[in-house]
């Protein structure tokens, strides 16, 4: 059975709210999900996992600096996470705060390693993104990407 890793950071509850949402569009498509916050995983865990999803906070227009570490050691992986489905979202504390800049950061570094991304025509082209608090409207975007990435998943297992 395929399975997908979402991982996030979060400070204030925001980029969790944002996990749990797109957990429950994995699981809508029946896809075996785990999700953990950053510091309760390592990269060895990576190459187990068909899909990987990754939130964080956005600081100054970009990822944080513990999902940007995450992703540097992810490099003991270069090349063993490719065909893997890869797929971000990010909140932040204002509209122009730089979640399509932090989502990017993460979809780079998930393209270096060869890993497919989808894009998205609505709610985010890049993926999810949310200023404070997620709403009804913002947790639905979040279940639709998770769905998504569940349905590629399926389709490349």
């Amino acid at each position: 059975m395929p399975k997908i890793l979402i991982l996030y950071h979060s400070t204030t509850g925001n980029t969790e709210a944002m996990s749990e949402a797109v957990e429950a569009g994995v699981r809508k498509e029946g896809v075996e999900v785990v999700r953990k916050r950053l510091g309760e995983s390592t990269v060895d865990e990576l190459p187990h996992y068909d899909g990987i999803i990754l939130g964080t906070p956005t600081y100054f227009a970009a990822a944080s600096a513990e999902v940007k570490r995450f992703i540097d050691e992810s490099i003991k992986y270069y090349k063993k996470l490719e065909g893997k489905v890869g797929a971000a979202f990010s909140s932040s504390g204002d509209l122009g705060g730089g979640n399509e800049t932090a989502i990017l950061n993460i979809l780079h570094a998930f393209l270096v390693h060869g890993m497919i991304v989808p894009g998205y025509v609505s709610g985010g082209h890049y993926g999810p993104v949310c200023v404070g608090t997620p709403d009804d409207e913002r947790k639905k975007v979040c279940e639709a990407m998770g769905s998504t990435v569940a349905q590629l998943v399926k389709k490349l297992s």
